[in-house]
C-alpha cells in the first residue's frame, strides 16, 4: 500500500484520538518494515495497515469496520484537495465512481507505477442506481464503502449503499442515489 495511505491514517487517528493515540498504535502495533516510519511515496505492506487498524479498535472499542468506512469517508476528502483534476467536470457521485477504474486508476498509475490497486467494475442500472464489484485480495471492502459514503457527501447527494460479499475478493455495491442535497 502507498504510504500516503498510511499518513492520512494516522492524520485522522490524530484528529480524532489525539497524539498520545498515535504513538500507542505505533508501538503497540506489528510494523516489522516501516517500523511505524512512512512516507508518503514509499509503499509498505498491507498486513501493517491491518495490524493499525486492529490496535486502534482494540484501544477504541469501535469495529474495525467503523474504523474503516470512517477512514475511507476521510481519505475521499484529502483526495478531494490533493487532486482535484479527478473531480473536473463531474457533478455527481455516480458519475465520479463509473470513473474510479478507466480513468482515475489509470491516472494514479502515471503518479505511482508500483501502486497495488483494487479492480472496480460498473454498471449503471438506473439513473439513480449504480452496482459496483470491488475485487481486492486486501478485503478492504469497508473502507471502500467509506470512499463511497464519502463521495455523496462531496457531490452533497443522499444516497445509500447495501454491500454483498462473494467470498472471493470481490465485494458487490449496489449504490442508490435518492436525492441531491
Amino acid at each position: 500500500m502507498k504510504g500516503m495511505v498510511f499518513t492520512e491514517f494516522l492524520e485522522m487517528v490524530e484528529e480524532r484520538f489525539g497524539i498520545d493515540m498515535v504513538d500507542d498504535l505505533i508501538e503497540r502495533a506489528d510494523l516489522p518494515v516501516s517500523q511505524g516510519a512512512y512516507t508518503a511515496v514509499g509503499t509498505y505492506p498491507h498486513e501493517e495497515m491491518v495490524s493499525l487498524v486492529t490496535e486502534l479498535h482494540k484501544a477504541t472499542e469501535v469495529s474495525v469496520s467503523d474504523l474503516l468506512k470512517t477512514y475511507g469517508e476521510h481519505l475521499f476528502q484529502r483526495f478531494v484537495v490533493g487532486y482535484p483534476v479527478f473531480f473536473e467536470n463531474l457533478d455527481s457521485s455516480l458519475a465520479f465512481l463509473e470513473n474510479i477504474h478507466d480513468y482515475i486508476h489509470v491516472e494514479v498509475r502515471k503518479l505511482y507505477p508500483d501502486a497495488e490497486l483494487p479492480e472496480f467494475r460498473t454498471t449503471r442500472v438506473a439513473e439513480n442506481e449504480l452496482h459496483m464489484h470491488y475485487i481486492s485480495e486486501r478485503h478492504m471492502e469497508d473502507f471502500a464503502e467509506g470512499l463511497i459514503l464519502g463521495c455523496f457527501k462531496h457531490f452533497e447527494e443522499d444516497g445509500s449503499i447495501q454491500s454483498d460479499k462473494q467470498g472471493d475478493g470481490t465485494t458487490i455495491f449496489v449504490v442508490k442515489v435518492n436525492s441531491v442535497k
